[in-house]
This record gives C-alpha cells, structure tokens and sequence, in this order.
C-alpha cells in the first residue's frame, strides 16, 4: 500500500521481499554508529520486520511504524520512513538509508514529504524529531526544516540527541 509519494521516491508499506534490505538498515555498522544503535540479532530483525507487515493507514496514528522507501521505477528496498511517537506522545518522524542511497538528497526529500503528510493528510499539529549530534548529515537535513528545541543525553544509546519540533502553521507558512 503506498502511504505517498516524493518527485523520485515512493513510500511505501514493507513486502515479505523486501527483508533482506530491511536487515541490512539494522546491521550495517556504518548505518548504526549514526544513530547509534548496536546491530540487531536475526530474532530482532525478524520480530521488527513481522510487525511493519501488513500496514494501515490508521497504524501511522496510533503506533509506531516502518514504511518502506523504494526508488520510483525500483523495487529495491532503499530505506525506512520512521513514523514514531516519542515519550511525550508527540508524532516524530525519523528515517534511515542503505549506505549505497547517502548523499543523494533523499533523506531532505523524505523528511519533506514524510511533514507534508503529517500535516495535511494526517492533520497533526506538530511533528518532532530526534538525532544524534553527531550525526551531522541528518542535523543537515533536520535543520532546513524544523527549530531545535532542546538537547538531551539519551542514556538508552548513549549519546547526546537534538529534539527538533515543527508546528503545522509554521509549516503552512514556510513551505505552501
């Protein structure tokens, strides 16, 4: 089921097909230092994986999603679509790519398509999202977008995360 659509990409619900990539998001070191997050087991993969099977459009309300994100025109997993909500039950946007689609401007075009559907599809009015500081290609990306808000020391990955937030009239404002 496609959730939307960006000028080259297509987001999408996740097929049986597509785990071997879906694996590779949560293994790769050079993924997993940027979050950071330890590799997962094939347990944890296949658990994960089951749950973002079989999606709907009102899980992306209530529950925390992966959607797929494919190249128009290739089947080709390239990426998740984070659809999160964070401790403050806030919706929260994150993403995340297979090494070989960095540096390609997708995760500028995720994001902006991913807070266009939040806003007008969804009708959220306002969407967060945390990064690692030293992930500074997302920082990038988070920052032509949304206002940092505050900076936290995340003890679960321990490092030290930027929360970023946007309100829907800001949104309206700058980007319509």
């Amino acid at each position: 089921m496609k959730i939307f659509e960006t000028e080259r990409l297509i987001i999408k619900s996740l097929k049986k097909a597509d785990k071997k990539y879906f694996a590779e998001l949560f293994t790769d070191p050079r993924i997993l230092e940027l979050i950071p997050q330890k590799a997962f087991t094939e347990n944890q993969i296949t658990e994960r994986f089951d749950k973002s099977l079989n999606l709907n459009l009102n899980d992306l309300s209530n529950r925390k999603c992966a959607c797929g994100i494919f190249e128009k025109g290739n089947a080709e997993l390239i990426g998740l679509a984070l659809f999160l909500i964070n401790e403050n039950d806030e919706k929260e946007l994150g993403y995340r790519f297979r090494v070989k689609y960095w540096g390609k401007g997708y995760g500028t075009e995720t994001t902006k398509g991913m807070l266009e559907y939040y806003f007008l599809k969804m009708n959220e009015s306002k969407v967060t999202a945390d990064v690692n500081i030293a992930n500074v290609c997302s920082v990038k990306i988070l920052d032509k977008f949304m206002k940092p808000v505050c900076e936290f020391f995340n003890k679960r990955d321990n490092c030290t995360d930027r929360r970023y937030e946007l309100e829907k009239n800001n949104w309206l404002q700058q980007w319509l």
